[in-house]
């Protein structure tokens, strides 16, 4: 091995996770992904990806993992494809003089409640929150905000334990169990925050570049799994404006100008109003539906930003995008999927995939864990990107069996 490495700390479990590595070896770089469990990603043996042991929760067992790749062949640049460890890979980086965002503004930002201390200092249009840390705090809150309220983990992502409630019994049973649980800091806390009835968004920035508007489609209340994507978002040139505008600001505010950022905002009566800031690429598969329906290869660009090389940022195409994903309903055991529609038979459809095979337990979480599978397609306009992919989910079915009640039989979707 002649290149020089690209260390990753983690990795995503799905979605573009092996996409990294794959830009990393395309531009002349070996990734080695630094994890504390390498068969969570089965894409590293496959690929032949190279890995290294490490207790990646420990930033100085990073940095020693880091030290020793930079002697064996020298040291490109460290990152993260996985929202937990962009923080510790950000410090890494920083103590080899590589570049990456500034880690402690990094590691605010995960921090959902001083985030939005911050933007709220700032001006920024943030909702209505408090941090608590028992349940009858937690209805009393939600009493004083208004309900229905949203009740989520401090930290986090993929909308793990986000849940609207809408009574303050409900609300002090949700915090009860959430604050069975400590978080990053073993602290047991949660957010509290007003819930807002409106179109959702993401904004994709890329320094200080908002590169890309998506349009969010969400599940059914009380979660808020989101089930599709749409690029780019069916708004006004007005409020385009405004959610690029509100983001540009809650990222100076926050110090994150370097690098790939995913900001979601809703669409409120006052204007929008920032629901987080991750300082990260997207997930849910949206650099795929990007990079297919404009050419802008976002992952690349991360690549390139994270080893000092030029990142591209320009469209080369001028198509809709959409992405939807197929979720289960509830706990079982898969015990047969369909074939997978081709885009020879769906006229726009880019891809389709299983999350899940035969054999595989399915535990229902509510949140992006529930996706069984997902399409992507692209359109010349917006109704025929999101027709292709309507209209390929349809063709998709995972059946599975509930153990505790067998007499049910198997469930379709």
């Amino acid at each position: 091995m002649t290149q020089p490495w690209l260390a990753f700390v983690e990795s995503n479990t799905t979605g573009t996770g092996r996409n990294f590595c794959a830009a990393a070896r395309k531009r002349g770089y070996e990734p080695v992904v630094l994890t504390q469990d390498p068969a969570r990603y089965p894409y590293i043996a496959l690929d032949g990806i190279e890995t290294q042991l490490v207790d990646t929760s420990d930033p100085t067992a990073v940095v020693s993992a880091c030290a020793s790749l930079a002697e064996r062949a020298g040291l490109a640049g460290v990152t993260s494809s996985s929202e937990y460890f962009i923080a510790v890979a950000a410090t890494a980086a920083e103590k080899f003089g590589l570049p990456a965002a500034d880690p402690r503004a990094v590691e605010q930002c995960r921090d959902k409640t001083r985030q939005r201390i911050v933007l709220a200092n700032a001006g920024v249009g943030v909702l209505r929150f408090a941090e608590v840390t028992d349940a009858v705090s937690a209805a009393r809150t939600a009493t004083a905000i208004g309900l229905p309220v949203v009740v989520k983990p401090v930290s986090g992502s993929g909308s793990i334990g986000v849940k609207m409630c809408a009574t303050a019994a409900e609300v002090e049973q949700w915090a009860g169990e959430l604050l069975t649980t400590a978080d990053v800091n073993g602290r047991r806390r949660i957010l509290v925050e007003e819930y807002v009835d409106g179109a959702e968004f993401s904004v994709e920035t890329f320094d200080l570049n908002a590169v890309a508007v998506v349009g969010k489609l969400l599940g059914p209340a009380p979660h808020f799994v989101e089930v599709g994507h749409d690029f780019p978002a069916r708004v006004s040139v007005h409020d385009h404006e405004r959610l690029t505008a509100t983001t540009l600001k809650a990222l100076t505010a926050l110090g994150l100008g370097w690098g790939a950022a995913h900001t979601e905002l809703r669409m409120s009566a006052r204007g929008p109003v920032v629901i987080e800031v991750n300082p990260r690429l997207a997930g849910g598969m949206i650099p795929t539906m990007i990079q297919s329906a404009a050419g802008l290869d976002l992952v690349d660009a991360v690549i390139a930003r994270s080893v000092g090389d030029d990142a591209p940022l320009h469209f080369t195409r001028k198509e809709h995008g959409s992405i939807r994903f197929m979720l289960g309903r509830h706990s079982g055991v898969v015990s047969s999927v369909s074939d997978l529609p081709l885009p020879t038979e769906v006229p726009g459809l880019v891809m389709a995939r299983f999350n899940v095979s035969r054999g595989e337990r399915i535990d229902l979480t509510h949140s992006f864990r529930d996706r069984l599978g997902y399409v992507i397609s692209t359109g010349t306009s917006a109704r025929e990107a999101e027709q292709a992919a309507s209209h390929a989910l349809s063709g998709m079915r995972v059946v599975y069996t509930t153990p505790e009640e067998p007499s049910t039989g198997p469930h379709l979707h």
